[in-house]
């Protein structure tokens, strides 16, 4: 069975954007950019929110911009070859390749998904990952910790979760980012 795993960028104190709802203080530097890009090379499908969906669909022709390094060129490539599945009431078309809308969450399609998937399955956004935290479908988390406190915002794990980590892997980047690799323990 294929894992599904919530990635996220967050500041140390656990935010994925600021209280203003930007998240411009994440943006991964070229040696974060490539670690991720091996992170998502084995990945089939994405499971996104409306709105992380429509942040991520900038991926779709960053290719056609000018002086783009070849490791965002690597991330758009790795990003348009996978299925993409966005969760929404509202979103009535998609902007990119591979991509359907489905209008609720179904745990049991998710399992279902995992079951039959030939590759890893991410979700992201940190609503709908929390549901998939909170229904016990998430396999690990990966969280690349900026360093910067931002006090307030939308946090990347929900409240309410207690959810046992075991913490599989780190990584310091030059930056300062630090990634964490956690899978959940079954409890």
């Amino acid at each position: 069975m294929t894992k599904l795993i919530y990635s996220a960028i967050a500041s140390a104190d656990g935010y994925v954007e600021d209280g203003t709802g930007s998240f411009d203080w994440a943006a991964p530097d070229e040696e974060v950019l490539r670690f991720v890009n091996d992170l998502e090379r084995p990945v089939g499908t994405y499971l996104y929110g409306r709105r992380m969906y429509q942040t991520m669909v900038y991926w779709e022709t960053a290719h056609r911009m000018p002086d783009q390094p070849a490791v965002a060129l690597e991330f758009t490539s790795i990003w348009q070859a996978a299925e993409k599945i966005v969760f929404s009431t509202t979103l009535t078309a998609t902007a990119s390749a591979r991509t359907r809308i489905e209008r609720t969450f179904d745990p049991g399609a998710i399992r279902q998904l995992k079951s039959v998937a030939a590759h890893d399955v991410t979700v992201g956004g940190a609503d709908l990952a929390g549901q998939a935290l909170k229904a016990g479908l998430v396999d690990e988390v990966h969280l690349f910790l900026v360093p910067v406190t931002v006090g307030s915002g939308k946090r990347a794990l929900p409240d309410g979760l207690r959810a046992n980590l075991e913490l599989l892997d780190t990584h310091r980047f030059a930056s300062g980012v630090i990634y964490l690799r956690y899978g959940l323990k079954q409890t």
